[in-house]
């Protein structure tokens, strides 16, 4: 029985996952790491190389879902994910030698900001920027979405969306492909580097791939289905829920 449920568990989990990862547009690292931590005691650093595990396979079904509905530029892609694994490579060796506690500090910071940011932007409304910058730049925001990915194991393809569409004049439908196509090969690479010094359960890790697998799909369909507006409200809320557990709990 206690085998069956330690089978069964991680399974059901990762299909919630995966269902919230498909709607949210993440590989659902961001939900997976405190139900780790709070849930099974793992420690920061391993549930963050053992979300990975996760969000490769979840993140690979949900680009080809999103190419199959908007096809990405060629060359723009490609200098947008380069420069996102740079950064992922770099940053990643430095999470892996945090003490757990920063490493909790850095994560809980960084999703009460992006949720703030969320609200207050639901708040403001849909104004943009009077300018915008010149796309040749866009391989910059690899380089801060793959610090992001690097550094809390998750984070790129949250950040990278506002930026592409207040700063570069994308449409969100585009600046959301961009940002799958920059976090699947990062976590690819944070995976590797994780997984090298030891910082990946991968029994657990499977387990919540295979649930997530199954359910993605119907994730990013219901994205597609729901208005923007409350699509972005429920994102916001899930931000700051799990701002808030990692925060206290942590």
């Amino acid at each position: 029985m206690i085998l069956a449920l330690s089978l069964v568990l991680p399974l059901l989990i990762g299909a919630a996952l995966g269902l919230a990862g498909g709607i949210f547009g993440i590989g659902g690292g961001i939900i997976a790491i405190p139900v780790m931590t709070g849930l099974f005691g793992m420690d920061q650093k391993l549930a963050q190389g053992t979300a990975l595990v996760m969000m490769v396979p979840n993140l690979s079904i949900s680009l080809w879902r999103y190419t199959q509905r908007q096809p990405l530029p060629k060359l723009r892609t490609a200098l947008l994910v380069l420069s996102a694994v740079t950064a992922t490579t770099l940053t990643a060796h430095y999470a892996s030698g945090l003490a757990s506690s920063e490493l909790r500090r850095y994560f809980g910071a960084f999703l009460l900001w992006l949720a703030i940011h969320s609200l207050w932007s639901l708040r403001a409304g849909r104004s943009r920027w009077s300018f915008s910058l010149p796309e040749r730049l866009i391989p910059l925001v690899g380089l801060v979405g793959g610090t992001c990915q690097g550094l809390i194991s998750i984070g790129g393809g949250m950040i990278t969306p506002p930026i592409l569409v207040t700063f570069f004049r994308q449409t969100q439908a585009m600046a959301q492909g961009f940002a799958i196509a920059l976090v699947m090969p990062s976590s690819i690479v944070a995976l590797l580097t994780f997984s090298k010094v030891g910082l990946v359960d991968w029994k657990m890790g499977v387990l919540f791939a295979l649930g997530g697998a199954l359910t993605v799909s119907y994730g990013v369909g219901i994205a597609h289905r729901l208005p923007e507006r409350r699509l972005r409200v429920a994102f916001a809320l899930m931000l700051l829920a799990t701002a808030l557990w990692m925060i206290f709990h942590g």
